[in-house]
Protein backbone atom coordinates (compact mmCIF):
# COMPACT_ATOMS: atom_id res chain seq x y z
CA UNK A 1 0.00 0.00 0.00
CA UNK A 2 2.57 2.22 0.39
CA UNK A 3 3.45 2.92 -3.25
CA UNK A 4 0.19 4.37 -3.42
CA UNK A 5 0.16 6.73 -0.12
CA UNK A 6 0.91 10.24 -2.84
CA UNK A 7 -2.24 9.55 -5.13
CA UNK A 8 -4.55 8.26 -1.45
CA UNK A 9 -3.80 11.54 0.06
CA UNK A 10 -4.98 13.30 -2.97
CA UNK A 11 -8.05 11.73 -3.41
CA UNK A 12 -8.63 12.06 0.38
CA UNK A 13 -7.88 15.51 0.49
CA UNK A 14 -10.47 16.26 -2.77
CA UNK A 15 -13.12 14.44 -0.86
CA UNK A 16 -13.63 12.10 -3.51
CA UNK A 17 -15.54 8.55 -1.37
CA UNK A 18 -13.19 5.42 -1.92
CA UNK A 19 -13.97 1.72 -1.71
CA UNK A 20 -11.28 -0.63 -0.73
CA UNK A 21 -11.30 -4.13 -1.98
CA UNK A 22 -8.92 -6.57 -0.15
CA UNK A 23 -8.11 -10.07 -1.17
CA UNK A 24 -9.01 -12.02 2.61
CA UNK A 25 -8.66 -15.58 1.40
CA UNK A 26 -7.52 -17.87 -1.49
CA UNK A 27 -7.55 -21.00 -3.00
CA UNK A 28 -5.39 -23.04 -5.53
CA UNK A 29 -3.46 -20.85 -8.07
CA UNK A 30 -5.22 -17.68 -7.31
CA UNK A 31 -3.12 -14.59 -9.21
CA UNK A 32 -2.77 -12.27 -5.95
CA UNK A 33 -1.85 -13.10 -2.34
CA UNK A 34 -3.99 -12.57 0.57
CA UNK A 35 -3.78 -8.85 1.82
CA UNK A 36 -3.62 -7.53 -2.03
CA UNK A 37 -5.69 -4.16 -1.88
CA UNK A 38 -6.99 -2.15 -4.76
CA UNK A 39 -8.31 1.52 -4.08
CA UNK A 40 -11.71 2.47 -6.41
CA UNK A 41 -12.62 6.28 -6.52
CA UNK A 42 -15.86 7.82 -7.33
CA UNK A 43 -14.66 8.26 -11.03
CA UNK A 44 -13.75 4.48 -11.34
CA UNK A 45 -10.07 5.02 -11.18
CA UNK A 46 -7.94 2.23 -9.36
CA UNK A 47 -5.08 1.86 -7.30
CA UNK A 48 -3.77 -1.81 -7.08
CA UNK A 49 -4.86 -4.76 -8.25
CA UNK A 50 -6.75 -8.19 -6.11
CA UNK A 51 -5.83 -10.25 -9.12
CA UNK A 52 -3.78 -8.98 -11.65
CA UNK A 53 -6.56 -8.01 -14.15
CA UNK A 54 -8.74 -10.96 -13.95
CA UNK A 55 -11.67 -9.83 -11.97
CA UNK A 56 -11.03 -6.26 -11.21
CA UNK A 57 -13.80 -5.38 -13.92
CA UNK A 58 -16.53 -6.60 -11.54
CA UNK A 59 -14.85 -5.56 -8.64
CA UNK A 60 -15.26 -2.13 -9.90
CA UNK A 61 -18.37 -2.13 -10.83
CA UNK A 62 -19.46 -3.84 -7.14
CA UNK A 63 -17.62 -0.68 -5.95
CA UNK A 64 -19.92 2.08 -7.13
CA UNK A 65 -22.64 0.54 -5.50
CA UNK A 66 -20.21 0.17 -2.18
CA UNK A 67 -19.64 3.60 -2.40
CA UNK A 68 -23.35 4.82 -3.19
CA UNK A 69 -24.80 2.52 -0.39
CA UNK A 70 -22.47 2.48 2.32
CA UNK A 71 -22.50 -1.24 3.02
CA UNK A 72 -19.77 -3.71 2.46
CA UNK A 73 -19.79 -6.85 0.45
CA UNK A 74 -17.88 -10.07 0.35
CA UNK A 75 -17.07 -11.18 -3.11
CA UNK A 76 -16.48 -14.79 -4.17
CA UNK A 77 -14.77 -15.66 -7.89
CA UNK A 78 -13.59 -19.24 -8.72
CA UNK A 79 -13.16 -21.35 -11.73
CA UNK A 80 -17.02 -23.07 -10.58
CA UNK A 81 -18.73 -19.45 -10.52
CA UNK A 82 -20.33 -18.60 -13.89
CA UNK A 83 -18.55 -14.21 -13.68
CA UNK A 84 -15.33 -15.87 -12.79
CA UNK A 85 -14.95 -17.39 -15.98
CA UNK A 86 -16.71 -13.81 -18.21
CA UNK A 87 -13.65 -12.07 -16.41
CA UNK A 88 -11.11 -14.64 -17.20
CA UNK A 89 -10.39 -16.35 -13.98
CA UNK A 90 -10.03 -19.81 -15.41
CA UNK A 91 -6.39 -20.32 -13.87
CA UNK A 92 -7.57 -22.74 -11.44
CA UNK A 93 -7.16 -21.10 -8.47
CA UNK A 94 -10.43 -18.84 -6.37
CA UNK A 95 -10.13 -15.62 -4.54
CA UNK A 96 -12.55 -14.19 -1.75
CA UNK A 97 -12.26 -10.22 -1.47
CA UNK A 98 -14.15 -7.92 0.83
CA UNK A 99 -15.05 -4.73 -0.62
CA UNK A 100 -16.13 -1.77 2.26
CA UNK A 101 -16.26 2.22 1.48
CA UNK A 102 -13.48 4.36 3.70
CA UNK A 103 -13.90 7.82 4.02
CA UNK A 104 -10.12 8.24 4.29
CA UNK A 105 -10.17 11.95 5.89
CA UNK A 106 -13.18 11.40 8.13
CA UNK A 107 -12.39 7.71 9.51
CA UNK A 108 -9.98 7.59 12.35
CA UNK A 109 -8.87 4.03 11.41
CA UNK A 110 -7.74 4.18 8.09
CA UNK A 111 -6.21 7.91 8.45
CA UNK A 112 -3.89 6.54 11.29
CA UNK A 113 -3.07 3.58 9.39
CA UNK A 114 -2.05 5.86 6.43
CA UNK A 115 -0.32 7.94 9.09
CA UNK A 116 1.87 5.01 10.67
CA UNK A 117 2.71 3.51 6.87
CA UNK A 118 3.94 7.18 6.31
CA UNK A 119 5.92 7.00 9.72
CA UNK A 120 7.44 3.19 8.33
CA UNK A 121 5.61 2.52 11.69
CA UNK A 122 3.78 -1.03 12.56
CA UNK A 123 -0.07 -1.63 12.39
CA UNK A 124 -2.24 -4.56 12.29
CA UNK A 125 -6.09 -3.68 10.86
CA UNK A 126 -9.01 -5.64 12.02
CA UNK A 127 -11.96 -5.92 10.05
CA UNK A 128 -15.39 -6.87 10.84
CA UNK A 129 -16.43 -9.02 7.28
CA UNK A 130 -19.95 -8.50 8.78
CA UNK A 131 -20.82 -5.19 9.14
CA UNK A 132 -17.12 -3.75 8.10
CA UNK A 133 -16.13 -1.92 11.63
CA UNK A 134 -12.31 -1.86 11.86
CA UNK A 135 -10.31 -0.96 14.38
CA UNK A 136 -6.44 -0.41 14.38
CA UNK A 137 -3.80 -1.96 16.96
CA UNK A 138 -0.36 0.15 16.66
CA UNK A 139 2.21 -2.52 17.40
CA UNK A 140 5.50 0.15 18.03
CA UNK A 141 3.01 2.21 20.80
CA UNK A 142 2.22 0.05 23.58
CA UNK A 143 -0.29 -1.68 21.90
CA UNK A 144 -2.81 0.90 21.61
CA UNK A 145 -5.91 0.32 19.83
CA UNK A 146 -7.54 3.16 17.69
CA UNK A 147 -11.34 2.58 16.93
CA UNK A 148 -13.59 -0.17 18.01
CA UNK A 149 -12.71 -2.01 21.09
CA UNK A 150 -11.03 -5.52 20.37
CA UNK A 151 -11.23 -8.68 22.68
CA UNK A 152 -8.24 -10.28 24.34
CA UNK A 153 -8.44 -13.33 22.14
CA UNK A 154 -9.19 -11.49 18.62
CA UNK A 155 -5.80 -9.37 20.27
CA UNK A 156 -3.94 -12.31 20.83
CA UNK A 157 -4.67 -13.73 17.37
CA UNK A 158 -3.74 -10.13 15.85
CA UNK A 159 0.06 -10.16 17.64
CA UNK A 160 0.08 -13.59 16.35
CA UNK A 161 -0.43 -12.74 12.76
CA UNK A 162 1.74 -9.76 13.61
CA UNK A 163 4.58 -12.66 14.90
CA UNK A 164 4.23 -15.02 11.83
CA UNK A 165 4.50 -12.11 9.37
CA UNK A 166 1.00 -13.73 8.03
CA UNK A 167 -2.84 -12.60 7.30
CA UNK A 168 -5.05 -14.66 8.37
CA UNK A 169 -9.16 -14.94 8.71
CA UNK A 170 -10.60 -15.45 12.09
CA UNK A 171 -14.07 -16.09 13.64
CA UNK A 172 -14.96 -15.61 16.96
CA UNK A 173 -18.86 -15.12 19.00
CA UNK A 174 -19.70 -15.84 15.42
CA UNK A 175 -18.00 -13.12 13.55
CA UNK A 176 -15.62 -13.41 11.17
CA UNK A 177 -12.81 -11.16 11.36
CA UNK A 178 -9.78 -10.00 8.51
CA UNK A 179 -6.71 -9.65 10.30
CA UNK A 180 -4.18 -7.63 8.09
CA UNK A 181 -0.48 -6.92 8.93
CA UNK A 182 1.34 -3.67 7.53
CA UNK A 183 4.68 -4.06 9.36
CA UNK A 184 7.63 -1.38 9.03
CA UNK A 185 10.00 -1.23 6.44
CA UNK A 186 11.96 -4.77 7.29
CA UNK A 187 15.48 -4.20 8.24
CA UNK A 188 18.79 -5.64 7.68
CA UNK A 189 21.31 -5.44 9.96
CA UNK A 190 24.73 -5.73 8.41
CA UNK A 191 27.48 -6.00 11.16
CA UNK A 192 31.09 -5.46 9.55
CA UNK A 193 31.78 -3.29 6.54
CA UNK A 194 33.34 -5.69 4.64
CA UNK A 195 33.56 -6.08 0.73
CA UNK A 196 30.56 -8.25 0.31
CA UNK A 197 28.46 -5.35 2.46
CA UNK A 198 28.27 -2.97 0.04
CA UNK A 199 26.49 -5.41 -2.35
CA UNK A 200 24.59 -6.79 0.10
CA UNK A 201 23.87 -2.62 1.08
CA UNK A 202 23.06 -1.89 -2.50
CA UNK A 203 20.75 -5.17 -2.82
CA UNK A 204 18.93 -4.71 0.40
CA UNK A 205 18.23 -0.94 -0.56
CA UNK A 206 16.35 -1.98 -3.35
CA UNK A 207 14.46 -5.14 -2.04
CA UNK A 208 13.03 -2.08 0.23
CA UNK A 209 14.79 -2.79 3.60
CA UNK A 210 16.45 -0.22 5.54
CA UNK A 211 19.78 -1.15 5.96
CA UNK A 212 22.19 -0.31 9.28
CA UNK A 213 25.56 -1.08 9.05
CA UNK A 214 27.36 -1.73 12.19
CA UNK A 215 31.23 -2.14 12.75
CA UNK A 216 33.43 -0.68 15.44
CA UNK A 217 36.59 -0.24 13.08
CA UNK A 218 37.01 3.20 12.41
CA UNK A 219 39.11 2.32 8.94
CA UNK A 220 36.25 0.43 7.31
CA UNK A 221 33.08 2.32 8.50
CA UNK A 222 34.83 5.61 7.32
CA UNK A 223 36.48 4.38 4.35
CA UNK A 224 34.25 2.16 3.11
CA UNK A 225 32.61 3.48 -0.39
CA UNK A 226 29.40 2.80 -0.83
CA UNK A 227 27.60 4.09 -4.34
CA UNK A 228 24.39 2.96 -2.60
CA UNK A 229 24.92 4.21 0.89
CA UNK A 230 23.32 2.19 3.74
CA UNK A 231 19.98 3.91 5.92
CA UNK A 232 22.34 4.24 8.52
CA UNK A 233 26.30 3.51 9.51
CA UNK A 234 27.22 2.89 13.23
CA UNK A 235 30.85 2.54 13.88
CA UNK A 236 30.23 1.13 17.38
CA UNK A 237 30.15 -3.03 19.03
CA UNK A 238 26.84 -4.45 18.62
CA UNK A 239 26.49 -4.85 22.20
CA UNK A 240 26.49 -0.37 22.56
CA UNK A 241 23.59 -0.02 19.64
CA UNK A 242 21.48 -3.56 19.44
CA UNK A 243 19.50 -2.54 21.95
CA UNK A 244 18.17 0.68 19.49
CA UNK A 245 16.34 -2.01 17.17
CA UNK A 246 13.29 -4.05 17.29
CA UNK A 247 14.68 -7.21 17.02
CA UNK A 248 11.55 -9.30 15.86
CA UNK A 249 10.06 -11.19 12.86
CA UNK A 250 11.15 -8.15 10.51
CA UNK A 251 14.52 -8.00 11.61
CA UNK A 252 17.42 -9.89 9.55
CA UNK A 253 21.12 -9.93 10.37
CA UNK A 254 23.80 -10.62 8.14
CA UNK A 255 27.02 -11.11 10.49
CA UNK A 256 30.25 -10.46 7.93
CA UNK A 257 32.96 -9.07 9.75
CA UNK A 258 35.29 -12.00 9.76
CA UNK A 259 36.54 -10.83 13.40
CA UNK A 260 35.05 -13.22 16.20
CA UNK A 261 35.62 -10.28 18.55
CA UNK A 262 32.56 -8.25 16.77
CA UNK A 263 30.69 -11.68 14.83
CA UNK A 264 30.42 -12.97 18.44
CA UNK A 265 29.65 -9.50 20.43
CA UNK A 266 26.49 -9.83 17.45
CA UNK A 267 25.80 -13.10 18.01
CA UNK A 268 25.38 -13.39 21.89
CA UNK A 269 22.35 -10.30 21.20
CA UNK A 270 20.78 -11.82 18.42
CA UNK A 271 20.74 -15.30 18.75
CA UNK A 272 17.99 -15.26 21.94
CA UNK A 273 16.23 -12.52 20.52
CA UNK A 274 12.95 -12.81 18.31
CA UNK A 275 14.85 -12.16 15.07
CA UNK A 276 13.69 -13.64 11.71
CA UNK A 277 17.16 -14.44 9.86
CA UNK A 278 20.75 -14.46 11.17
CA UNK A 279 23.23 -16.13 8.76
CA UNK A 280 27.04 -15.51 9.50
CA UNK A 281 29.70 -15.37 6.92
CA UNK A 282 32.93 -17.94 7.47
CA UNK A 283 33.39 -21.89 5.54
CA UNK A 284 32.28 -24.78 7.89
CA UNK A 285 35.59 -25.06 9.60
CA UNK A 286 34.95 -21.35 10.64
CA UNK A 287 31.64 -22.32 11.60
CA UNK A 288 33.19 -25.00 13.60
CA UNK A 289 35.13 -22.74 15.61
CA UNK A 290 32.20 -20.31 15.95
CA UNK A 291 30.15 -23.11 17.49
CA UNK A 292 32.95 -24.17 20.04
CA UNK A 293 33.41 -20.29 21.22
CA UNK A 294 29.47 -19.93 21.40
CA UNK A 295 29.30 -23.38 23.66
CA UNK A 296 31.92 -22.08 25.74
CA UNK A 297 30.17 -18.70 26.84
CA UNK A 298 27.12 -20.38 27.67
CA UNK A 299 25.25 -20.38 24.72
CA UNK A 300 22.63 -23.25 24.39
CA UNK A 301 23.00 -25.33 21.19
CA UNK A 302 19.39 -24.83 19.98
CA UNK A 303 20.03 -21.26 19.92
CA UNK A 304 23.62 -21.52 17.66
CA UNK A 305 21.69 -23.50 15.24
CA UNK A 306 19.79 -20.60 14.62
CA UNK A 307 22.79 -19.47 12.46
CA UNK A 308 22.78 -20.06 8.89
CA UNK A 309 26.32 -20.68 7.82
CA UNK A 310 27.43 -20.82 5.26
CA UNK A 311 25.47 -18.15 4.81
CA UNK A 312 23.14 -17.86 1.92
CA UNK A 313 21.32 -20.02 -1.01
CA UNK A 314 23.70 -22.28 -2.31
CA UNK A 315 24.62 -20.57 -5.87
CA UNK A 316 27.98 -21.62 -6.30
CA UNK A 317 28.62 -18.08 -5.45
CA UNK A 318 32.40 -16.59 -6.17
CA UNK A 319 32.66 -12.82 -6.13
CA UNK A 320 31.83 -10.28 -3.40
CA UNK A 321 28.34 -9.40 -5.87
CA UNK A 322 27.51 -13.29 -5.99
CA UNK A 323 27.87 -13.98 -2.26
CA UNK A 324 25.90 -10.45 -1.67
CA UNK A 325 22.75 -12.18 -4.14
CA UNK A 326 23.26 -15.37 -2.37
CA UNK A 327 22.89 -13.60 1.00
CA UNK A 328 19.88 -11.31 0.11
CA UNK A 329 17.41 -14.26 -1.74
CA UNK A 330 17.88 -16.22 1.90
CA UNK A 331 17.05 -13.63 3.80
CA UNK A 332 13.84 -12.55 0.60
CA UNK A 333 13.30 -16.31 0.76
CA UNK A 334 12.77 -16.68 4.47
CA UNK A 335 10.72 -13.31 4.66
CA UNK A 336 8.07 -14.58 2.20
CA UNK A 337 8.09 -17.84 3.78
CA UNK A 338 4.80 -17.36 5.53
CA UNK A 339 3.26 -15.19 3.13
Amino acid sequence: MIEHLEQLKKWSDSGQPIAVARVIKTWGSSPRPVGSAMFINSDGKMLGSVSGGCVEGSVVKSAKTVIETGNAQNLSFGVSDEEAWSVGLTCGGSINIFLEKVPLAENEVWSELINNISRNQSSILVSSLEDGRNSLSLVDTEKEVIGDSLSESILTEAEKAYSERNHKLIETDGIAWFIQVFPRKPQLLIIGAAHITVDLVNLGNSFGFETIVIDPRGYFAENTVFPDPPSRILQSYPSEVLGEFTLDAYTFAAVLSHDPKIDDNALEILLPSKIAYIGALGSRKTHAKRIQRLLDKGINQDLIDRIQSPIGLDIHAKSAREIALSIISEIVQIKNQHR
